[in-house]
């Protein structure tokens, strides 16, 4: 038996009120600017570098728009869902819908590597940026305690521990346990900052490309020449290492590094529940925010890699590439390095406080269904918000964020959340076969093109990401099975009013 929840059930939780219910208080404009906070972020700061350095140069603008592709894709199904089930849970809730508890937990669990371990990725960005500002006022924070034990700088000191990482991260939590309108007041402010300081990089940044920077645009790949030509096949050319280093394959690695760049735009439908007005409000969210980002960041990427070239951030300037670009050749805006370390710490915190939002969110959903502890669901008695749950996720987050180096948790959370929306997007199919004549306020167009691509545009990226991600995700996966086995089962909601329905029935 495959144990579901109906959506008639879903929809009776979501009009439901009392003491356990959270607070419908966010409106069109607030959900727009939570998916810009957590979408704009460590993943245009940082990884846009990395990805260029790596992968695919100046074309990582490319990347950009297949990455935007494939959230577009997912996106349309998202708002499907979250017009038709405007509860906490995101895709998780989706799924038990559509697919079953089993995949459901499958889901839930792979959320925490886009949730809570891109909270951490986001975290680590944020304390490198720390430093590079306190530098501009003679202040250093010794190696040891801002880096991880397993980084080692290059004048052989060995890190520690990121304090500033974990610092943020419980802030974030604390702010979090006190309201969800506060938490999104706060989030306003550094969105408006971090978007002009966006604007203003772009705006000014472009007088001084160097049209050399971008040539050529997409870097050649010797494989891909020797792959076309025929000199060798394509197990060759995938197992000899050329596949993802420039070319046309770097554009499609560096769409899954830069993937991370839009993470957040999902994380609203996790507040489908504190939403005023879900069906209508929710698409909205996630579209326009996405739509918004997407423009800005194929710009950004544009001025970057046309100011400082790609080759530099192989060596320099990696963690905080737009105040190395900056610093190094805009001359004479100084005062901009520093506004954009400023903005970029607000941006930083926005992100990590949408990210553990919709983690806790998720958990608030999975614990009411009972396949996790009930202190995942406990709601603090005056701010109405699940507090025990924001601080199992500072303990966990935070040791990620203390002692594991960002560009390992950063590709797990690509892998994760890519794996997510491909999901999603199978729900949007099956739900549209089985249960045809639901009412959807709104409906994903095209179909069933849409979904069909979406799922092909995310494994293409989650490919990308190469062997060593896979291994992650399915050591990841396994953790959670063996959880859900031993301890979900048990004490799965459904699965025990299925179990009394059966013994009144043969009784």
């Amino acid at each position: 038996m495959r144990f579901k929840k109906s959506m008639d059930r879903l929809l009776i939780e979501a009009s439901e009120a009392g003491e356990d219910t959270l607070k419908r208080t966010l409106g069109p404009g607030n959900l727009i600017a939570l998916g810009i906070g957590a979408i704009i972020g460590a993943g245009l700061f940082v990884r846009t570098a990395a990805a260029a350095a790596d992968h695919a140069g100046p074309a990582v603008t490319f990347g950009f728009i297949l990455a935007a592709i494939g959230c577009a894709l997912a996106g349309l199904c998202y708002a499907e869902f979250a017009s038709m089930i405007p509860i906490a849970g995101s895709a998780y809730t989706y799924t038990y819908a559509t697919m079953g508890e089993t995949l459901a937990w499958i889901i839930g669990w792979d959320l925490v590597l886009e949730y809570a371990l891109g909270a951490a990725t986001v975290s680590i960005a944020w304390s490198e940026y720390l430093n590079k500002l306190l530098e501009t006022f003679g202040i250093t924070i010794p190696y040891a305690w801002c880096h991880s034990p397993f980084q080692m700088s290059i004048h052989g000191e060995h890190g520690l521990i990121n304090i500033p990482a974990l610092l943020i991260i419980g802030v974030v939590s604390l702010i979090l346990i006190r309201g969800i309108e506060e938490s999104a007041t706060v989030n306003d402010i550094m969105v408006i900052l971090k978007v002009a300081i966006v604007i203003a990089f772009i705006a000014i940044g472009w007088g001084f490309i160097n049209p050399a920077n971008h040539m050529p645009y997409i870097p050649e790949n010797l494989g891909e020449k020797k792959l076309i030509s025929g000199e060798i096949g394509f197990w060759d050319y995938i197992s000899s290492g050329w596949f993802g280093k420039f070319g046309w394959s770097g554009v499609i690695s560096a769409a899954g590094v830069v993937f991370f760049a839009f993470i957040g735009f999902d994380a609203v439908s996790t507040a489908a529940q504190e939403a005023k007005d879900p069906k209508r409000d929710l698409p909205i969210g996630m579209l326009v925010s996405l739509g918004i980002c997407t423009v800005l960041y194929v710009l950004f990427g544009h001025v970057l890699t046309g100011v400082a070239s790609y080759k530099e951030f192989e060596t320099v300037g990696k963690e905080a590439s737009v105040v190395y670009a900056i610093d190094t050749y805009m001359h004479g805006y100084h005062w901009l390095a520093t506004l954009v370390s400023v903005a970029i710490l607000a941006g930083f915190t926005s992100v990590i406080l949408v990210l553990l939002l919709g983690q806790s969110r998720v958990f608030f959903s999975m614990s009411k269904d009972g396949l996790i502890p009930k202190a995942f669901s406990d709601l603090h008695p005056k701010y109405r918000t699940p507090y025990r749950s924001n601080l199992i996720f500072f303990l966990f987050a935070g040791i990620f964020s203390s002692f594991v180096p960002g560009d390992v948790v950063g590709d797990m959370t690509s892998i994760g959340t890519l794996f997510a929306f491909a999901l999603v997007c199978l729900g949007v199919l099956i739900l549209r076969k089985t249960d045809p004549g639901r009412h959807r306020p709104f409906k994903t167009p095209f179909m069933p093109f849409v979904p069909i691509l979406g799922i092909v545009v995310c494994l293409t990226m989650m490919l990308g990401l190469g062997r060593h991600n896979w291994e992650r995700l399915i050591i990841w996966m396994i953790i959670g099975l063996i959880i859900y086995f031993t301890y979900s089962i048990k004490h799965s909601v459904i699965r025990k009013a299925a179990q009394q329905e059966g013994n009144l029935k043969s009784s």
